[in-house]
C-alpha cells in the first residue's frame, strides 16, 4: 500500500491572464495511490488565490503520509482521517479522488456507480477569453475556432470589457458569461457599469466582487440586471443560507471543494435552494477535469475548458468535439 505523488509543469498555449495574474504555465501535482497491484490517479491543481503552491503542496503531502499509522482500504476510513487533517483543498481532493479511484476499480465499479450519480454524456463547455485587448480578440477567435462552443466565458479586468465584447458580438451571437474574478472593489460603480452590458447576450455575472464583501453582493443581486454566479465565494464549506441572499448560483469546482464527495454536496444544497449551478474547474488536465465531468449531469452550465488551453495534456481521458467534452477510449479503458 502506497501513497505517492509526482510533479507536473503544464505548459499553455498562450498567455493565461486573469485580473489577478497571467501565467505561461501550471505546475500540478498528480497523486497516487497503490495496492495489489491496482493503482487510483487524483491530480492536484493549486492556486495561489486560495493559499496553495508547488513547496505548501508538496510539504503537506509528506505530512499527510508521515500521519498515516494503519492501513486505509475504505473510503469512509479516508474521509474520517481526511477530517482529522487540514488539508489545503486542492491536496485533499487529489488524495480522496486517488483512493475512489482506486476503489472503483478494486472493486469493479464505474465512478458513478459509486457516486450514485448518472453518467454525463457529451457535455457542452464553454470555451473562456483571456484578457485581452479588443484588437487581439478576432485573431484569437478565429485562431482557437471558437465559433463550436455554445458559450464564451470572457474574463474582464475594468470598462475596457465594453470594447471587448462589442467586437465579439460581431463574430458571434451565442450567449456569453463574464468572469470578474473579484476585480471590482466599488459596488456603486459595479452597478453603474453593469448595465452598459444589456445590449450584448449576457447569461451571468461571475464574483465581480471580492468575496468578503457580503453585504455589498446582498445590495448589488437587488440592483443587477444580471444573475450573479458566485466562484470565489464558494469553498469547502460554504454558507449556503447566505451565499443564497447574494448570488442566483454558484460554480462548483471540486479543487475548492476538496473532494468528490463534498462537491456533490454542494451542488445538492443549491439545487434545493433553486439556485443555478455550475460545474467548473481550474487549469487541469484531462485527468482533473474528467473528475468533474463526471458530477456533470443534471447542472446547469460546465466550464471544463481547462484542459483545452494545454500545450501538452498527458492523459487524453476526455475528447472534445464541436464545443462538447465526453469521455474518451482512453478513459474507458482505464475503468
Amino acid at each position: 500500500m502506497e501513497w505517492r505523488i509526482k510533479q507536473l509543469r503544464l505548459e499553455l498555449k498562450y498567455i493565461w491572464k486573469i485580473s489577478r495574474n497571467a501565467s505561461e504555465f501550471k505546475e500540478n501535482f498528480i497523486i497516487e495511490f497503490e495496492h495489489n497491484g491496482i493503482v487510483g490517479m487524483g491530480e492536484v491543481a493549486p492556486n495561489v488565490r486560495y493559499n496553495e503552491n508547488p513547496a505548501i503542496i508538496n510539504n503537506a503531502f509528506e505530512t499527510f503520509k508521515a500521519s498515516i499509522y494503519k492501513p486505509i482500504e475504505e473510503v469512509k476510513d479516508l474521509m474520517q482521517f481526511l477530517d482529522l487533517h487540514q488539508l489545503p483543498n486542492a491536496l485533499r481532493f487529489g488524495i480522496e479522488s486517488a483512493f475512489i479511484h482506486w476503489y472503483c476499480k478494486a472493486n469493479e465499479i464505474s465512478i458513478h456507480e459509486f457516486l450514485g450519480v448518472e453518467k454525463p454524456g457529451q457535455v457542452a463547455t464553454c470555451y473562456t477569453l483571456p484578457i485581452m485587448e479588443a484588437e487581439e480578440v478576432v485573431k484569437f477567435y478565429e485562431a482557437y475556432d471558437l465559433g463550436r462552443f455554445q458559450h464564451i466565458k470572457v474574463k474582464i479586468i475594468d470598462e475596457r470589457a465594453i470594447e471587448v465584447l462589442d467586437v465579439l458580438s460581431k463574430l458571434t451571437n451565442k450567449p456569453m458569461m463574464i468572469d470578474a474574478n473579484e476585480a471590482w472593489k466599488d459596488v456603486e460603480a459595479l452597478i453603474q457599469f453593469l448595465p452598459k452590458l444589456q445590449k450584448h447576450p449576457i447569461l451571468f455575472v461571475e464574483q465581480p466582487m471580492p468575496a468578503h464583501l457580503k453585504e455589498e453582493y446582498i445590495y448589488l443581486k437587488k440592483h443587477t440586471p444580471f444573475p450573479l454566479m458566485a466562484d470565489e465565494s464558494v469553498l469547502n464549506q460554504p454558507d449556503m443560507s447566505a451565499l443564497e441572499k447574494q448570488f442566483h448560483g454558484i460554480n462548483m469546482k471540486l479543487m475548492k471543494a476538496g473532494g468528490y464527495l463534498n462537491g456533490l454536496r454542494i451542488l445538492h444544497e443549491a439545487r434545493r435552494r433553486k439556485m443555478k449551478t455550475m460545474v467548473g474547474c481550474m487549469v487541469e488536465t484531462t485527468l482533473g477535469i474528467h473528475s468533474a465531468w463526471n458530477l456533470c449531469a443534471g447542472v446547469d452550465y460546465a466550464d471544463l475548458d481547462g484542459c483545452l488551453i494545454l500545450a501538452n495534456e498527458p492523459f487524453e481521458m476526455l475528447k472534445e468535439e464541436n464545443g462538447y467534452i465526453s469521455e474518451s477510449a482512453q478513459a474507458l479503458a482505464a475503468h
